[in-house]
């Protein structure tokens, strides 16, 4: 039986109860340990958090319990909230994430100083005050409370809700027998088993995750365990609620009636959560404190588990304060010598956190989406692109460290394998590698090194160009941009522009005399735009410097354009090339999957209308990029969907000239500021962003490109040592990042590019748009440019200016 359940196939009731007659713990180890990797891979989680004893009166008195004293052991009844707010901001300056909230049950039920004390704060019950001070907590802190408040009313929860990411309580036991006489839940009416699962399902009616579990030991019997894991089972399958089941181990406490009880042994504890892993498959996360069973971690790893719970590196574990918590630092090491990696969640798992909308309330949701990466883990890291920081500590030690063959699955292995193959891709397959942590996240990035060095040896390219934005009013509402400006953005940053044709021809002319070859424009989709206003701008741009590259219009701009002049898209580029547009820049594209478009950008185009100009362009003879815009709403499977799209036009047309990942900047974008994104990409994400489409493409789109402006200098340097091998333009002006909060320069010079090429021991290349060597006329140029004359964004009126030249007289 045990064989069949390796497979992840859920076994009945009855086969459950056989196993309480099955006595081969290490069989049963063996067998939970493959199902658990079948489901989280190599991957252990565990919490981060803070730990509020709110108060330690109770009205229950269980037979093995220190935490819960009497009025006369304790200074006060109840912590008050600056006291609370204290612990939570220092645990935030340590990086923790979750606020656990443990008291004990209903104490105004049994002590008049809890009443007095409540009265006193101005609330009716111990849950009021709890709900009022989670609240305080989750807005002043950004601490996620987690609630451990006992057995609840579908009211109580219902208030707790909008205040708290979660909320639990321990089962225990789902034997009425521990409470009867003699026994250890004896007068302790909240510890009966049905009032318990009562406020279990009373949970997961309200849709709250929930964490619950068992504690062995006490008296119960291994049939008993199986029959509680049972009991929650039903209700998971009911309501899918329950996030994760601890198997907790009872530890004898001195001055308590339970001292001199003898403590349930290693194979005892490994037989349980085998068990667990096998009642409950492969998906469901298993967890054991690492505290309570010091020195055999590894052991308890091979059992099933994959967390080991809230560790905190401010306070103690007040429930058993005897058994402090290991340092991160000694259980990532024991994590690892298990082979598995030690990765941080949030109190929610990542699966609750990607179905947040269902989970979780709408008042909580902005700071999970804040705290959270794409996968629904915890966004270890305080990098942000845009912001000068540091690479954070655990990326620098996987960027530097040489992963062996050894510690990376073989289907890792094969994948990558089929990329260097140039093989057929599925979306799992890309999936797959973006979700790479620990020594699996070293490998790939090795790998995507290795093909870098294949394709363009130690060459680094950059472009002396020019960016000109040249309107950023838009008549688009996409939820990310802090760029355009209508009715409804005057509260972002800058005022509305539409530049002259007089500007544009004087910055092509500067950016041509300080060595420039390419100039970059983009803008706005200003509703007085039609087509001739970009056949307008070629004109201009080509009479100005007819020697400078046109590289102008996204997908949409094209799209627009040929609409106003109820034209094909084709016949439009056709008049554009002929206009003299050289190439076009493949943006636009955020995230090719119309799930992200329908809430990111709805009234853009859609994935099948970008894919279509891309097309189109390419047959008409441009040369074109793509892009991606991540970090907001998208997760690795919409990344997959994006990358193979662009791969299977590549395959058809040849037409991309490079990749260009651009990570999301929320500081000043709409949708972060209301609450409805991520806060970017984690530096990991980033770092991946480069490397897994060098493996994608890898002899389809030779050039990965990566961004300054929003990368900085570190993060520039991570990403040439992980597939990329291109820096993209010096710009010159850089104005759309900058919208959206970057606090980078607006130019790189080239002889920045190149010290920053060379410190790592590459070779510079100043190239064109077309990756040609740049003419040695332009180099000279370029190394010898003059300060730049500041730009004049002219005021936009109430019609479009004029991107026509008054006098069209060609210099040079």
């Amino acid at each position: 039986m045990v064989q069949q359940l390796i497979s992840g196939a859920t076994p009945s009731d009855a086969e459950a109860l056989a196993l309480a007659g099955l006595t081969d713990t290490a069989a049963l180890v063996a067998a939970a340990g493959s199902l658990r990797d079948l489901g989280h891979r190599d991957v252990v989680t565990y919490s981060r958090k803070v730990f509020i004893p709110l108060t330690k009166l109770c009205r229950d008195v269980c037979h093995y319990c220190t935490f819960a004293r009497t009025p006369r052991h304790i200074p006060q009844p109840y912590m008050s909230v600056d006291q609370v707010l204290e612990i939570c901001e220092k645990g935030a300056r340590a990086g923790c994430q979750e606020a656990l909230f443990t008291l004990g049950e209903k104490p105004e039920l049994r002590y008049r100083v809890a009443r007095e004390a409540l009265d006193e704060l101005g609330f009716q019950s111990t849950l009021d005050y709890v709900g009022f001070v989670a609240g305080q907590v989750l807005r002043e802190t950004g601490l996620l409370p987690h609630i451990n408040a006992g057995c609840m009313t579908a009211e109580e929860i219902a208030m707790l809700r909008p205040v708290s990411a979660s909320m639990g309580i321990m089962l225990e036991s789902a034997s009425s027998r521990l409470c009867e006489k003699g026994m250890p839940h004896y007068g302790s009416p909240d510890k009966q088993p049905d009032v318990r699962l009562q406020t279990i399902e009373l949970a997961g009616a309200a849709q709250v995750p929930f964490t619950t579990g068992i504690l062995i030991g006490i008296g119960e019997t291994r049939l008993e365990r199986i029959e509680s894991l049972l009991a929650l089972r039903r209700l998971h399958q009911r309501y899918g609620h329950l996030q994760e089941i601890i198997v907790q181990n009872f530890r004898a406490k001195p001055e308590t009636l339970m001292a001199g009880a003898p403590e349930p042994d290693l194979d005892d504890l490994l037989w349980t959560l085998a068990v667990a892993r096998l009642i409950f498959g492969p998906d469901m996360n298993i967890q054991a404190p690492p505290n309570l069973s010091p020195g055999v971690l590894p052991q308890l790893l091979a059992a099933g588990i994959n967390d080991w719970g809230g560790v905190s590196p401010l306070t103690p574990d007040h429930v058993n304060p005897e058994a402090p918590w290991p340092h991160l630092d000694q259980l990532a090491a024991e994590t690892a010598s298990a082979g598995k990696f030690l990765d941080q969640r949030l109190t929610l798992y990542p699966s609750y956190v990607t179905d947040s909308a269902r989970w979780v309330d709408p008042q909580v949701q902005p700071q999970v989406l804040r705290l959270a990466d794409s996968e629904g883990f915890a966004k270890r890291d305080t990098w942000s692109p845009g912001q000068q920081q540091p690479i954070p500590a655990l990326e620098h030690k996987l960027l530097n460290y040489r992963s062996g063959m050894n510690q990376v699955s073989a289907g890792l292995k094969e994948i990558i394998a089929r990329c260097e193959a140039g093989d057929h891709l599925q979306e799992t397959d890309v999936e797959r590698l973006f979700q790479v942590r620990g020594n699996e996240f070293s490998y790939l990035i090795q790998e995507a090194d290795r093909f870098r060095r294949q394709t363009n040896g130690d060459q680094v390219s950059y472009i002396v160009n020019r960016n000109i934005n040249y309107t950023n009013v838009c008549y688009f509402k996409c939820q990310f941009c802090a760029f355009s400006k209508g009715r409804l953005s005057e509260n972002l940053r800058g005022k509305p522009y539409d530049i002259s044709a007089e500007e544009i021809a004087r910055r092509c002319r500067e950016a041509w005399d300080r060595g420039a070859s390419e100039v970059c424009m983009q803008g706005g989709i200003h509703p007085d735009y039609s087509g001739e206003t970009y056949l307008e701008i070629l004109e201009t741009v080509k009479t100005a410097a007819p020697g400078l590259h046109i590289h102008a219009f996204s997908p949409l701009e094209v799209w627009q354009g040929a609409s106003t002049l109820g034209i094909p898209v084709q016949e439009f580029l056709q008049r554009l090339k002929a206009a003299g547009l050289n190439t076009l820049p493949g943006t636009a594209a955020e995230i090719l999957h119309d799930e992200v478009r329908a809430h990111l950008c709805p009234d853009k185009l859609n994935t099948a209308q970008w894919l279509s100009v891309m097309a189109a362009a390419h047959e008409t003879g441009f040369r074109t990029t793509a892009t991606i815009m991540f970090g907001h709403i998208d997760r690795p499977a919409h990344w997959a969907a994006h990358l193979l799209a662009i791969r299977e036009l590549q395959q058809r047309s040849g037409g991309f000239t490079e990749f260009v990942p651009l990570p999301y900047v929320a500081q000043e974008a709409p949708m972060y500021l209301k609450g409805k994104s991520r806060h970017g990409p984690s530096f990991r994400e980033a770092i991946l962003m480069h490397a897994v489409p060098r493996l994608v493409f890898h002899g389809l789109i030779d050039n990965i490109q990566t961004s300054w402006v929003k990368m900085g200098l570190e993060g520039v340097l991570a990403c040439l040592q992980a597939g990329a091998n291109d820096l993209g333009g010096t710009l010159m002006n850089e104005s759309i990042t900058r919208a959206a909060g970057a606090s980078f320069g607006q130019e790189w010079p080239p002889a920045r590019m190149e010290e920053v090429i060379r410190s790592i021991g590459r070779v510079p290349r100043m190239r064109t748009t077309l990756y040609a060597d740049a003419d040695r006329k332009q180099r000279e140029a370029a190394f010898r440019a003059v300060d730049l004359l500041d730009v004049e964004n002219n005021s936009a009126m109430k019609s479009q200016r004029s991107k026509r030249l008054a006098n069209l007289v060609q210099t040079g």
